[in-house]
């Protein structure tokens, strides 16, 4: 199906500012040079990221100028939004770690040869002592106090840094380095990207607009979040991917087929377990293959449906005798933090030999071969050597 200017400024749009008919009059009369900056705080994305990555191509799509930017000068600050406390300050050698892997994950939704990328450490790190003055010079210092997660640290008590004021101020000279029509960003960022839509009109005498994204629930039912670490990864393996989506509340259902999905919304049935299975079997066909999502699908039948153990198995040799039961899920390449696993044991989602335990400190005796089952679709042999 063809996609029209309409679809494009309708579905998965929070908001469009100044306004959708005005960036729509726009879009018919020329090509625009549009862009989203993702700063690479972490190395993995998750699919929150894919909804404003398939925005882009959307445009792309249609044929306009897209740049997906690296936010390799503004992860030196670090974004506040959204934040009650500082970010960390992060090295080079973490911002170069973080986005080695980043092109890969996101394969299967950004058509490379359709958009160019950028990193604005490339004239942010350049920018002189009187080049940042001259920026600050557009924006009132109240201005930049008044957004929410700074009133609600002064409220508290709590610190406001100077470092974390200057996010907007770079980020907004972003649209004005690329000299650009649109920016793409979540809920989240409208504060930023309209601090650029203010530079741009007062250092270039250009309009730009701000499209906002909705954003997301994780795995616990809060905003998906690298810091939360409740997401579904795009690196996750199928089955973990399947399994994450098929434990969705119901009420996200729809928010995700809209905004992480293609699929036609008259598509949904209103029988939960039939469109939440539609809907992981379509992002994880995007996202690895619909092989790999048929399988996923098997899986999941197997391991939760029939609550089962699958065929084919990780196996871990560990040594016999007594160990706690956080020793043996630490040495099980779970995939999860050790105050995950602790957590995990004590809400009673781990099982050895089909025996629930919930206490991480009980002493467990590995003797030949044992069966840990750990949350609802991980499974992992345990031979004693």
């Amino acid at each position: 199906m063809n996609l029209t200017i309409d679809e494009v400024l309708s579905r998965g749009v929070a908001k469009i500012l100044p306004t959708k008919s005005a960036l729509k009059s726009v879009m018919q009369r020329k090509k625009i040079r549009l862009y989203q900056g993702f700063d690479p705080t972490g190395s993995r994305l998750h699919l929150g990221h894919t909804i404003g990555l398939r925005k882009l191509m959307q445009f792309a799509t249609l044929g306009h100028e897209v740049i997906f930017l690296f936010g390799t000068g503004t992860v030196l600050v670090g974004d506040p939004s959204q934040r009650d406390t500082a970010r960390k300050l992060i090295t080079q050698a973490e911002i170069d770690q973080n986005i080695s892997n980043w092109k890969n994950q996101v394969k299967s939704i950004v058509d490379f040869s359709k958009v160019t990328i950028k990193q604005n450490g490339d004239w942010l790190t350049k920018l002189s002592l009187k080049d940042i003055v001259t920026i600050a010079s557009n924006i009132s210092a109240i201005q930049l106090f008044k957004r929410e997660s700074f009133q609600r640290r002064l409220k508290r008590g709590d610190t406001v840094w100077y470092h974390e004021t200057m996010y907007p101020l770079l980020q907004g000279y972003d649209s004005v380095a690329m000299d650009v029509d649109l920016e793409i960003g979540g809920t989240d960022q409208e504060f930023n990207m309209l601090i650029g839509r203010e530079l741009l009109h007062k250092m270039k005498r250009k309009d730009k607009f701000v499209l906002t994204v909705p954003m997301i629930v994780g795995t616990d039912g809060k905003q998906m979040s690298k810091t939360s670490g409740n997401c579904v990864w795009l690196d996750d393996t199928p089955e973990d991917m399947f399994g994450k989506l098929m434990s969705l509340p119901d009420e996200q259902i729809k928010p995700y087929w809209e905004l992480v999905t293609s699929l036609p919304l008259s598509d949904i049935t209103g029988d939960p377990f039939a469109d939440k299975k539609h809907l992981a079997s379509a992002i994880v066909s995007d996202l690895h293959s619909q092989t790999a999502a048929k399988k996923a699908q098997e899986y999941f039948a197997t391991t939760v449906q029939q609550k089962s153990a699958p065929e084919n198995i990780e196996v871990i040799k560990f040594s016999s005798g007594d160990h706690t039961l956080y020793t043996i899920c630490q040495a099980a390449n779970l995939d999860a933090s050790n105050a995950q696993i602790k957590r995990t044991i004590q809400q009673g989602g781990v099982e050895w030999d089909s025996q629930k335990i919930t206490n991480p400190l009980q002493l467990i005796k590995v003797t030949e071969e044992h069966l840990l089952k750990f949350g609802k679709r991980t499974f992992t042999k345990i031979l004693a050597v």
